[in-house]
């Protein structure tokens, strides 16, 4: 059958009817994979194969035949940003070679809900290295363990980072969905540059344990698929409560156990959306903007009531926040120190250390963030810098930024351009979801973004679906060429 462009629902029909196998469908993968991500193209956003794909994708097929599938992810290939654990043949090094010979100790949270699920670990995907935290300067999409990841759409065009495999693996047909994780911007930034759907979830609905961390406050996992459909189909399985994540203690988790039921074609009907003119839209070109109108447009004649503009009025105050560069030496010599015995990686000192070691495999961009916070900051976040930033984040971000302009406005959600609401969301904790728009007439892809308060998600799934539906304007890569 057709892989290109297949949907889950798709691939569940073809194997229930016997017309493919999950293990047939492995070795289609494995194929466009060797043929454009490895040879050809040379895409290079897989990693790392998973050696027990195949053997995984037999037994699923296997229990199908026995006792029918699952759910929506039985037998379906899924790729890992190389951040997460797994408690298998692969590694998890965040794209460093300090930790290219990692084996985690067990699967991360998610994971073991993927599995549980019936989903295929495919492998590891390229990103950003420490989910851009290394160096200043440093192209999204590269590290030092994977090299570079290319755009598909148009390789002289950026990735968008840190999760860029995890968008470019799905955006070439090289995997079904994949996860990424987010700080500010790394799940949507990847997904508007390579026409992907993006979930970040609310910090606190998806469990982080036994992710390599970034930031205690900002940090998610979330889904990216070619639709919004797919998207949520991963979102159900990984959505669970985690007794060891305190970001989950609200349990807000609970309340919806499946957000299918939100895919609804008419979601726009009616729907109060913001669009926050003032700030967001300054780095726009004509091009981006007149797609980003269409949208806008497209929406309001099947029902949504736009307020535009609805600007958020403390977002020029908005100013660069110590909170990630406090947290992220903390949290990661937290994670480093829970490795397997064996390991000579114990703290981000360590990591240092080896980098210097071996500078010509390492350093090609430098390291300038690693040193930033492990020289400036103590590791117990009692810096006066970092509990203001924290306060004024949840103020400004928050409270006088987005739940503000929302009740002013009596908003359902926001509409940004591309990713560019990412940094005040990602700072408040709360849902975005970015779908495709259109392309330049150079190829590039732009999205938009719907953003809301916290645990919104049903509304977000939503509009984006709705609007998914009636706009259709994603298209795979060619593949077959340079642009």
């Amino acid at each position: 059958m057709e892989i290109v462009e297949a949907t889950i629902s798709s691939i569940q029909a073809a194997l229930e009817a016997g017309e493919l196998t999950s293990r047939e469908l492995v070795l289609i993968y494995f194929d466009r994979i060797a043929s454009h991500d490895k040879d050809g193209l040379t895409i290079n956003s897989v990693l790392e194969l998973n050696p027990d794909a195949l053997f995984i994708a037999s037994a699923l097929d296997s229990e199908r035949a026995a006792q029918g599938p699952r759910g929506p992810l039985h037998g379906i290939p899924i790729m890992l940003k190389d951040n997460i654990n797994t408690g298998d043949l692969m590694h998890t090094s965040a794209g460093s070679l300090a930790l290219a010979n990692n084996y985690a100790g067990e699967d991360a949270f998610i994971v073991k809900q993927l599995r549980e699920a019936g989903a295929i670990l495919l492998g590891k995907v390229n990103m950003t290295e420490f989910a851009n935290f290394m160096t200043d300067g440093m192209p999204s999409g590269y590290s030092s363990r994977g090299g570079q990841v290319l755009n598909p759409y148009n390789i002289s065009a950026p990735t968008g980072g840190s999760s860029a495999g995890s968008g470019v693996a799905v955006a070439c047909n090289f995997c079904m969905a994949s996860i990424g994780t987010e700080t500010s911007g790394s799940i949507l930034n990847p997904g508007n540059l390579s026409s992907t759907v993006g979930i970040k979830p609310t910090v606190g609905l998806v469990s982080r344990s036994g992710i390599l961390p970034l930031s205690n406050s900002q940090d998610t996992a979330g889904p990216m698929a070619r639709t919004v459909t797919d998207a949520v189909h991963v979102l159900n399985a990984i959505v669970a409560h985690d007794a060891n994540d305190a970001a989950m203690g609200a349990g807000y988790w609970g309340k919806q156990k499946d957000y299918s039921v939100f895919l609804d074609p008419r979601g726009l009907d009616g729907a109060r959306i913001g669009v926050p003119r003032d700030y967001f839209f300054e780095e726009l070109t004509d091009e981006q903007l007149a797609i980003f109108n269409r949208a806008v447009e497209l929406m309001r004649q099947h029902g949504a009531i736009i307020i535009d503009p609805a600007d958020v009025r403390t977002a020029r105050q908005i100013k660069y926040s110590s909170v990630v560069l406090n947290e992220f030496k903390t949290v990661l010599n937290a994670y480093l120190s829970k490795l397997p015995a064996g390991s000579k990686i114990r703290t981000l000192k360590d990591i240092i250390a080896f980098n210097n070691e071996h500078p010509i495999e390492t350093l090609k961009y430098g390291q300038t963030t690693l040193l930033s916070a492990e020289t400036t900051t103590s590791g117990t976040m009692t810096e006066i810098t970092y509990i203001r930033d924290r306060a004024a984040d949840l103020k400004l971000c928050k409270d006088e930024g987005l739940d503000a302009t929302m009740k002013e406005h009596q908003l359902d959600a926001l509409l940004f351009p591309a990713d560019f609401g990412a940094r005040i969301t990602s700072r408040a904790g709360y849902p975005s979801i970015v779908v495709p728009a259109g392309y330049t007439g150079k190829g590039v892809p732009f999205g938009v973004t719907f953003a809301a308060r916290a645990y919104e998600e049903p509304v977000l799934i939503k509009l984006a679906y709705a609007y998914e539906q009636l706009s259709l304007v994603r298209k795979p890569p060619s593949l077959k060429s340079f642009i």
